[in-house]
């Protein structure tokens, strides 16, 4: 029997790789009416990451390509669900068969410290679990 420990609440946002972020940003936010409420920098790179709330906590994180992924159009990156123990979550997903992508790691993004993992699902589906300490 699965005992699940951790209480999963919502989702937190979408993941969305971009060609053209300054594009998208605009779209999602001038286009649909969205604000920024977040941002911070892509790894060591000259990029910015955002977190544009559509409303009600309908969240999209555009995300600019850069760390090789292959050059397409945009399509949806992983999906985040927001969790209070994403190392919990991990486990859990673990014991029913998902595939480890990035165990558990404490984290700031910019100033949010966070505890994030992702797995694969049976499809191979990008699964985050993400905490917001």
């Amino acid at each position: 029997m699965l005992i699940v420990i951790m209480q999963f609440n919502g989702f937190h946002h979408i993941g969305l790789w971009v060609k053209d972020s300054e594009r998208s940003l605009n779209f999602y936010t001038k286009g649909l009416g969205g604000k920024v409420v977040f941002s911070f920098p892509m790894a060591d790179m000259d990029k910015t990451i955002y977190l544009v709330d559509l409303g009600n906590n309908a969240v999209v994180e555009i995300i600019p390509r850069g760390n090789g992924e292959e050059e397409t159009n945009a399509h949806w990156a992983h999906l985040a669900v927001r969790t209070d123990d994403a190392r919990a979550a991990y486990d859990t997903a673990l014991k029913a068969g998902a595939i480890s992508r990035t165990p558990p790691q404490d984290m700031k993004l910019g100033v949010m410290p966070v505890c994030n993992a992702f797995v694969l699902g049976p499809d191979h589906e990008v699964i985050e679990f993400f905490q917001v300490k």
